[in-house]
């Protein structure tokens, strides 16, 4: 799932060069939508819950055009664009605003979230928080970063330890979650739900959560976090497994000695 560190080479690093300074472009750009929500145009999707705003749709746009200035022949998967081929080995997985109900409610839970593939394998992610200011980071084989900082995972053998961060998903019946909170309750544990599952991810690389579950979320939310947990130390499950990239999988990530409490507690 995540690309051997041995092959992260010139053309990657490029890439994460320049998308670390697209990323802090866009983020100014959603920070001002964000302080300026009472003028944005808010649409439904299919799903309950499910929104969208131009907001969303305007970041995209600066992000995708951002790289393709410098990479012209990479694919792209945006949120709100969808998938558009490539004529190499390269794919942007990218969620412009990660947390739009939390966004449009003028909560700070929400993020920016950008991922790069190379022939189906992760090689980096970053993670961009603009109300609190911190960018995370991390390429295959280099570790993971808070604002240039270096962090792990936390060393915990139990739920008792720490706080889960938990979400949601209408794609799927509620007793999936509803089964997890009350085995991790019954066992001690704790759970927190902020409404960004990439920023959730964020936290788990950098020790702040035990761990993450969420029993249905697409690959734009999670790819970028799915790789700083893995450089920080942490455990994931295979959620490229199948159709994963385009259609979504189940979630769990945690620190590595807790792996089998909570892999009982969800099945995966």
């Amino acid at each position: 799932m995540f690309l051997d560190s041995k092959l992260v080479n010139a053309d990657i690093l490029s890439r994460y060069e320049q998308t670390e300074r697209i990323i802090g472009i866009a983020g100014k750009q959603a920070l001002e939508y964000f302080n300026n929500r009472d003028q944005l145009i808010v649409e439904t999707k299919m799903e309950p819950q499910d929104v969208v705003s131009i907001a969303d749709r305007n970041v995209e746009v600066t992000i995708i055009e951002g790289l393709q200035k410098h990479f012209a022949d990479d694919g792209f998967l945006g949120e709100e664009q969808g998938i558009t081929a490539g004529k190499n080995d390269y794919l942007w997985v990218i969620d412009p605003i990660d947390g739009t109900a939390c966004f449009l409610n003028g909560m700070h839970a929400w993020c920016l979230s950008i991922a790069l593939m190379v022939n189906g394998k992760i090689a980096f992610g970053l993670i961009l928080d603009p109300n609190s200011n911190e960018l995370f980071s991390a390429i295959a084989g280099k570790g993971c970063f808070v604002n240039g900082r270096q962090v792990n995972t936390l060393k915990v053998n139990s739920v008792k330890e720490g706080v889960m961060g938990v979400g949601t998903s209408q794609r799927v019946p509620a007793s999936f979650c509803v089964s997890f909170i009350e085995q991790l309750l019954d066992q001690g544990g704790m759970f927190v739900r902020n409404g960004s599952g990439a920023l959730m991810l964020a936290y788990v690389a950098a020790g702040r959560l035990i761990g993450y579950y969420e029993p249905h979320i697409n690959s734009w939310d999670c790819l970028a976090g799915l790789i700083m947990v893995d450089e920080a130390g942490g455990w994931t499950n295979n959620f490229l497994a199948g159709e994963g990239l385009l259609k979504g999988n189940p979630l769990l990530v945690s620190s590595t000695d807790l792996k089998d409490q909570v892999k009982k507690m969800t099945g995966l």
